[in-house]
């Protein structure tokens, strides 16, 4: 029974959480603080059952299929926080879900890189005294995911998200796929929970880890709403800037999970896995979540009262400056990050080149009033926003005719082994 408790208590910890959603609770007639906290827990709680069911499934399914599915299904809640954001943005283009909808992507995907990769590495370095050093067939993930970053570049500057952009990410993200299914998959050892799921007899354990995808979607898809407006509605109570909790701590309470599962794999000793499992994370969200906006919003915009003056095929979701810049510093972050583990090794060097510049950058809010504009016609947190995206930019040309084999390596990643 005690090998049964981590699971027993993640189901518990998601019944408030539904509880305020089957009730018709509201942040805005409700404590708003509260019901964030409530359902943060649900999700978080939620995410670790998809994580040990993810892993359990391996056993039970066609390794290719498991590949393609895992991808899919461990950024879930992350996914159904930043759709109901785009969905509510289509239905509301005059508000301002089209912000909190670019603000929770782009906060996902650079906490990742900042925080999820640099921690990883740091851990190994401190305990092992080591590098982290990735199997070569992580090239693939890296070719992948530096295709996507050379296309993300444009959005910001065209200024627009739209169904182009859906077609081609998800295609990246298709083509990803299609290479994976066809290369070995090395059997990788289950421990905690997911290990007490996996030596059940297969009926029990194919009930208990389909239970848990079942329980965990319900749970995540019932409370993403409630979380997100939670968010926004504690933003505005205490004169807290709404964009700013959306981008940051909407992304933990979703993400937190898959880092201490990579976090527990780096303590063991096994860097690489963990790593190499945050690097697939980031090209899921950098070609899926980033493709499937333009995708929601035009099908939201279409099926909305004004949608009268339109069409699906012509709708597409504007972006602001601010937005823009906020896309174009991610891009440029995921630039740098492949340059920097481009020779498949990590050390304590790229995670501070890593958790410096993000911290430097996610700390701006708090000093960008401070320095001056020497941007025309740019604001305070532009100027910054613009200054970091160049300073990852040209560290990131001064990698590439540095060590110009690494990244003709990187290319050949296309490649099924």
């Amino acid at each position: 029974m005690k090998k049964w408790l981590p699971i027993i208590v993640a189901i518990l910890a998601t019944i408030p959480g539904v509880y305020l959603r089957l009730g018709g609770f509201h942040p805005e007639h409700n404590d708003p603080v509260m019901m964030t906290i409530i359902t943060a827990v649900a999700i978080f709680s939620a995410s670790f059952m998809l994580t040990w069911a993810c892993e359990v499934m391996q056993l039970d399914i066609p390794q290719a299929v498991a590949v393609a599915l895992v991808a899919l299904i461990a950024v879930l809640p992350e996914y159904a926080v930043d759709m109901y954001f785009t969905w509510m943005a289509g239905q509301h283009p005059e508000g301002d879900y089209v912000h909190y909808a670019v603000a929770n992507m782009t906060g996902a995907n650079r906490l990742l890189i900042g925080i999820g990769w640099s921690v990883i590495i740091l851990i190994f370095a401190f305990k092992y005294r080591k590098k982290v050093v990735l199997e070569s067939t992580h090239k693939t993930e890296l070719f992948f995911l530096m295709l996507a970053t050379l296309y993300a570049v444009t959005i910001p500057l065209k200024g627009t998200l739209n169904l182009f952009d859906t077609f081609v990410l998800i295609g990246i993200f298709v083509w990803y796929i299609a290479i994976i299914i066809r290369k070995p998959v090395e059997e990788e050892e289950i421990e905690g929970p997911a290990a007490v799921i996996a030596s059940l007899p297969k009926q029990k354990r194919l009930i208990v880890t389909w239970g848990l995808f079942l329980i965990s979607a319900l749970v995540i898809f019932a409370d993403a709403e409630l979380f997100s407006e939670s968010i926004v509605a504690t933003g505005k109570k205490f004169g807290v800037n709404e964009f700013l909790l959306v981008q940051w701590l909407a992304p933990i309470a979703s993400e937190a999970p898959e880092f201490i599962v990579a976090i527990t794999f780096a303590l063991r000793g096994n860097a690489g896995l963990a790593l190499g499992s945050l690097v697939s994370s980031k090209l899921n969200q950098w070609t899926l979540l980033v493709g499937m906006i333009p995708l929601v919003y035009s099908i939201s915009y279409s099926t909305a009262d004004h949608a009268h003056d339109t069409n699906f095929v012509q709708t597409v979701m504007p972006l602001a400056t601010m937005q823009m810049h906020e896309l174009l510093l991610t891009a440029a972050q995921s630039a740098f990050a492949i340059a920097l583990i481009a020779g498949l090794v990590a050390g304590k060097r790229e995670a501070f080149a890593l958790l410096i510049l993000f911290m430097a950058q996610f700390l701006s809010p708090f000093y960008d009033d401070l320095l001056p504009s020497y941007i025309p016609n740019a604001t305070p947190h532009d100027t910054v926003l613009i200054t970091f995206s160049v300073i990852y930019i040209v560290f990131t040309i001064a990698l590439v005719v540095m060590h110009p084999k690494r990244f003709i390596n990187i290319i050949k990643g296309y490649k099924s082994h």
